[in-house]
């Protein structure tokens, strides 16, 4: 008999049905026993008579296939329920469940539910997390398909790290040395000078960051784009704004189920996200919180103080802060001035979620701003040729999947949202 999923049965009462899963929960009385079934698309209650049917054996989380009559009913899962008429245990649960994934809410540490990852999974607030992730991932996909941007895969093997510094992980490549790539940073500015123009990727990203906090991973989902012919950064911010509209629009929609199931309660951008100039923000923490031990960036601290001044004062949950200083930014960030740059971050509440800005296309100012960083421009030879054969003017962000994640949900540690978590100790599961 063709398997039925739980979602489908409200249209086939009084139908024989086969419907297989998880068994989830047990209430056993003297001459019935209910048993609740979890598929992919929810639960279910079965009604089993005793007298016919011998499921003693049967321990929470096997795996069974039943066969059972669809029955109106008034239970609290659904408007229905099965009569069973037959069961088989396709894989019987051998061992005691390290944690117990059938609670309303999964009473375990952090460490123990990472450590046991698959089976945490299964519960179904944790589950309704990357169903929320999954949906941010496709309406970013489908919000710049409809922009005119191509989707691209680029090599995570490289030959050097795009964002400079010592934070790669170095790989043996046969007889070279290699790395695993920081971003796709300049894969993506080769495919705007290729003639794309407008191209994203949703890929991994690397860094090898001593950090252990809950905001940092060493392995990390990034959401890139990258777009020719604009004026300026501008151009970058305004297109996240409608992004992020866009993508809380569908979570809304599409995603209401899991945001109740979570009790979560979306942000909203009313008009234009706050910009404010990163000089101005370094006053702001100055002149309101007595931040005085700033030096040329924010600490977690002053994220999160800046964005608490900016909910109290201009009624936004995000920010972008702009024009930040030139030492702290990547050697392809065009400069403004002596000191700044045309580049911005999006807070949200009180974290970074976003790094962007414009672009140097220029190949001459692109070697200028090279040998400012210390940086040998022979290791770069394959990037910076494209810079002889036309470039437009252009920018670009990147987006951290797993942190917009946990701040839209309210998450505290950035590994409730990391489906495998890989920081400085993990690397099983």
């Amino acid at each position: 008999m063709k398997r039925r999923l739980i979602s489908e049965l409200n249209g086939l009462i009084d139908e024989k049905v086969c419907v297989q899963g998880w068994v989830y929960k047990f209430r056993r009385l003297k001459f019935i026993t209910f048993v609740i079934i979890r598929d992919r698309s929810g639960l279910v209650q079965c009604i089993v008579d005793n007298n016919k049917f011998d499921i003693s054996e049967i321990g929470i989380e096997s795996v069974v296939s039943i066969i059972g009559k669809v029955k109106e009913s008034n239970n609290k899962l659904n408007p229905f329920e099965l009569e069973l008429e037959g069961i088989e245990v396709i894989c019987k649960v051998k061992d005691e469940l390290p944690i117990e994934v059938n609670k309303e809410n999964l009473e375990v540490n952090l460490d123990t539910m990472l450590n046991n990852r698959i089976l945490s999974l299964r519960h179904p607030k944790i589950n309704a997390i990357f169903k929320v992730q999954n949906l941010i991932v496709s309406s970013f996909r489908e919000f710049l398909n409809k922009e005119g941007f191509t989707e691209i895969n680029t090599p995570k093997i490289v030959k050097e790290g795009a964002e400079g510094g010592t934070e790669v992980f170095e790989v043996k490549y046969f007889e070279e040395k290699a790395y695993l790539a920081q971003s796709p940073q300049f894969y993506k500015q080769m495919m705007v000078a290729s003639g794309f123009e407008r191209v994203f990727e949703i890929g991994h990203a690397y860094r090898a960051e001593e950090h252990n906090t809950n905001r940092h991973l060493n392995e990390y989902i990034s959401m890139d784009l990258e777009m020719g012919f604009i004026e300026d950064e501008s151009d970058i911010m305004d297109l996240e704004e409608n992004l992020l509209k866009y993508i809380i629009e569908s979570l809304e929609i599409s995603g209401k189920e899991y945001l109740e199931l979570l009790q979560v309660e979306l942000p909203t951008i009313h008009n234009k996200i706050p910009r404010i100039k990163f000089e101005e923000s370094i006053n702001i923490l100055k002149e309101n919180y007595n931040k005085n031990d700033l030096k040329g960036d924010l600490d977690p601290e002053a994220e999160k103080l800046l964005c608490k001044y900016v909910k109290e004062n201009l009624n936004s949950d995000f920010v972008f802060l702009t024009n930040y200083p030139r030492k702290k930014r990547p050697m392809y960030t065009m400069p403004l001035g002596e000191e700044g740059t045309h580049s911005f971050d999006l807070l949200f509440k009180g974290i970074e979620i976003t790094t962007g800005g414009q672009r140097i296309h220029d190949y001459k100012r692109l070697l200028e701003n090279m040998k400012y960083k210390g940086l040998d421009a022979n290791n770069y030879e394959s990037y910076l040729e494209i810079f002889k054969y036309g470039m437009p003017r252009h920018g670009g962000l990147a987006i951290g999947l797993e942190r917009i994640t946990a701040k839209l949900l309210g998450l505290e540690n950035v590994r409730e949202a990391t489906l495998i978590t890989r920081d400085r100790k993990r690397l099983i599961p």
